[in-house]
């Protein structure tokens, strides 16, 4: 088993930054692929980025905005959150899997309980 905590939400204005981290424990690993994926109100989760044997993916909608980063030492994975929109407010979840297919919320056994990010406008 793996156990994931996230950490680093928050309220924050429109343009500004975040840092969101998860901390995995357990059966480490066993950890090919890790994700984020967030889920508005009303809204289907959704991808935002994974770090997938050492390649870097995202969603066409936080490109170039946010970047993904792994801590190999620490077991942990970040999210930098940057020029942060309105939109972006949602809760963000980190995901963890042996496998390499990174994008569907199907894909992952392991979750975390989730970080709310607010942007105001």
């Amino acid at each position: 088993q793996v156990q994931l905590v996230e950490s680093g939400g928050g309220l924050v204005q429109a343009g500004g930054s975040l840092r969101l981290s998860c901390a995995a424990s357990g059966r480490t690993s066993s950890i090919y692929t890790m994700g984020w994926f967030r889920q508005a109100p009303g809204k289907e989760r959704e991808f935002v980025a994974a770090w997938s044997g050492g390649s870097t993916y995202y969603a066409d909608s936080v490109k170039g905005r946010f970047t993904i980063s792994r801590d190999n030492a620490k077991n942990t994975v970040y999210l930098q959150l940057n020029s942060l929109k309105p939109e972006d407010t949602a809760v963000y979840y980190c995901a963890a899997t042996p496998s390499a297919y990174y994008a569907s919320i199907h894909g992952y056994d392991y979750w975390g309980q989730g970080t709310q990010v607010t942007v105001s406008s």
